[in-house]
């Protein structure tokens, strides 16, 4: 027989749950984009992945309390160097992206 503990926590797994899946889509969108961004700018995602490094609430544009992230991760313009950039998303939404100066290969004229 559940008792009213074993409900809850078994409400509080099932949460679990469905953050990290959902989290896990986000992450997906986030690297789509990440890997589209870099490849209009003729750069390279090192490593072929983008970390979780922040989590907030914030409000959209319209008012809605979303998920705000932040993931970083690591581009390369020639191939020899490594730089840092990151995506920014708010629910599912790419919010931006940011890069670190970085160095064009030669034959590239920007």
């Amino acid at each position: 027989m559940f008792d009213l503990g074993d409900l809850t926590l078994t409400f509080a797994f099932i949460g679990l749950l469905s953050y990290f899946w959902r989290a896990q889509g986000t992450r997906e969108i986030a690297l789509r984009a990440t890997r589209k961004h870099l490849s209009q700018q003729q750069l390279k995602l090192l490593d072929g992945h983008v970390a979780l490094r922040a989590v907030w609430f914030k409000r959209n544009g319209h008012g809605q309390v979303k998920l705000w992230r932040r993931y970083n991760f690591e581009f390369t313009a020639t191939g020899h160097e490594r730089y840092k950039g990151q995506v920014v998303t708010l629910g599912n939404r790419i919010e931006g992206f940011e890069l670190e100066p970085h160095r064009f290969p030669d034959d590239v004229i920007h």
